[in-house]
């Protein structure tokens, strides 16, 4: 009895009270309120448009210091929504934000982007402590049925991105699945302190140009354990002012219509500190890691590592061209110079490179292409399969060489059946174009092609056919210090 005695006048000296040692009044108190979309009039029957009121729920949670903003199951319609500083957008499971298949009901009185359209499903601007969590569905229902893309470059339809957050500071995207955008898919600019953590993206087969991941000028960012299943290139880091700096991207499924992962094309600001591993990419048939720089800036300091990939294209790809487009906050373009691309070290790579046969490449309807000519010329076909399967292309320009790249335990497995011919083919600089791979054409080597490059090292890479090549295996043009051990 007297140690218990003692004990509680201990808690009443020191704390003022056990109880109150127990139960803190902390900020968290404020931030954790919860605010009920349906309380202020949304309504989930897949038929109200309910905009305001869950923008009204958005704008009360942020006025009051901070909070949840709770999405119950139901599939609400809107149209652009804000987020602002300390607001937690949280969806339960059953809980579907629908985006509006009527353009007018996204809003163009927001800050425009320095590229593409201003239209967006969910946005936010200069803003604090966001989040998106949950396990309900974010659905642009962004079809290409809804939103074409409309007849000629520089006269597209405005189709809307689904998420757009622009100079914002700790983000965090936890556990919800985000579905079909009209355009790209969550575009983050010139944001800091980003974590994406068990997401999923499912935008395949759905439209143009939908990317997944589009992270430009961003800082300190964290990418880990999403499924990512993209229209266009999965991870793509852009740089169209300023870097991408400090990035850990980690335990992530990346699959893609085009590549997994992508530096560029905007490159104005560069990439810096970027670290990759442990990643499975598959069913990527124009490619698998592309690494770009040719708007100026630089590309230092990355590293990749553990990545399996299976039925992807041309596997590993490095451009420092000269573009030069400059990327201004008012959509500007000015002349860059060429900037610089070295210390790049990439290892323990297991990669399979198929070809896309024509019946996967017609799942997505939306191209509109004709297939059918195109198994009429077979001829025409192997020569696409084959732009599209090279080699490992490490390639700068006249007196720009990319620099220190090592390639570490790589083992990767090519389809073969180049020609005679193919082995004779001139392979055009392109300076100025924009960076694929199979612009170039079909390579006059099977595993890899290095030009105008300085200390390249292959440790331990095994490169095989699976079918006959007569092609050379490794070409050297304008290199510097290759070695291959």
């Amino acid at each position: 009895m007297k140690k218990w005695l003692f004990t509680f006048v201990y808690c009443v000296v020191i704390s003022g009270s056990c109880l109150h040692a127990i139960t803190p009044k902390t900020p968290l108190d404020i931030t954790n309120r919860l605010f009920n979309v349906k309380d202020f009039g949304a309504i989930g029957d897949s038929l109200a448009m309910n905009t305001k009121p869950v923008q009204a729920a958005i704008d009360a949670c942020s006025s009051s210091g901070g909070g949840t903003v709770w999405v119950p199951a139901g599939n609400f319609i809107i149209g652009t929504i804000q987020l602002k500083s300390n607001v937690t957008l949280s969806l339960d499971y059953g809980a579907s934000l629908l985006g509006s298949q009527n353009i007018k009901d996204y809003a163009t009185n927001i800050t425009k982007p320095r590229e593409g359209n201003v239209e967006c499903l969910i946005f936010a601007e200069n803003a604090t402590n966001i989040t998106i969590e949950g396990l309900g569905v974010i659905d642009g229902r962004g079809t290409h049925i809804a939103f074409p893309r409309g007849p000629a470059r520089g006269k597209r339809n405005p189709r809307p991105r689904l998420i757009r957050m622009e100079n914002c500071n700790q983000l965090n995207f936890v556990g919800v699945t985000f579905r079909r955008p009209a355009f790209w898919g969550i575009h983050l600019i010139d944001c800091k302190n980003v974590h994406f953590n068990g997401i999923t993206v499912q935008f395949r087969n759905n439209n143009y140009n939908n990317d997944g991941l589009d992270l430009d000028g961003c800082q300190n960012v964290r990418i880990e354990n999403c499924d990512i299943d993209a229209g266009d290139d999965g991870i793509c880091l852009k740089s169209s002012l300023n870097p991408c700096r400090n990035f850990t991207i980690q335990n992530c499924r990346v699959s893609s219509n085009t590549a997994a992962l992508k530096f560029g094309s905007s490159s104005q600001g560069g990439f810096i500190d970027i670290n990759m591993r442990n990643c499975y990419f598959y069913n990527c048939p124009m490619g698998g890691i592309k690494l770009q720089l040719v708007d100026g800036g630089q590309l230092e300091n990355i590293t990749i590592s553990r990545i399996v990939m299976e039925d992807v294209g041309n596997p590993i790809f490095l451009r420092l061209g000269n573009r030069a487009h400059r990327f201004n906050k008012d959509g500007n373009n000015e002349i860059a110079t060429v900037g610089t691309l070295k210390n790049v070290h990439i290892s323990d790579v297991v990669a399979k490179v198929t070809a896309e046969s024509p019946e996967d490449e017609a799942k997505a309807v939306y191209k509109k292409r004709d297939l059918t000519k195109q198994n009429q010329n077979p001829d025409e076909l192997a020569k696409k399969q084959k732009t599209r399967t090279g080699p490992i292309m490490i390639t700068g320009i006249p007196g720009h060489h990319i620099e220190n790249v090592t390639l570490e335990n790589i083992e990767i497995s090519f389809p073969g059946g180049g020609t005679e011919q193919d082995r004779a083919n001139q392979v055009s600089e392109d300076e100025k174009r924009y960076p694929e791979q199979f612009y170039f054409g079909v390579l006059p080597a099977w595993g890899a092609y290095v030009r105008h490059a300085k200390n390249i090292e292959f440790k331990n890479v095994k490169l095989t056919t699976r079918s006959e090549d007569k092609r050379e295996m490794i070409i050297l043009d304008d290199v510097e210090g290759f070695v291959n051990q």
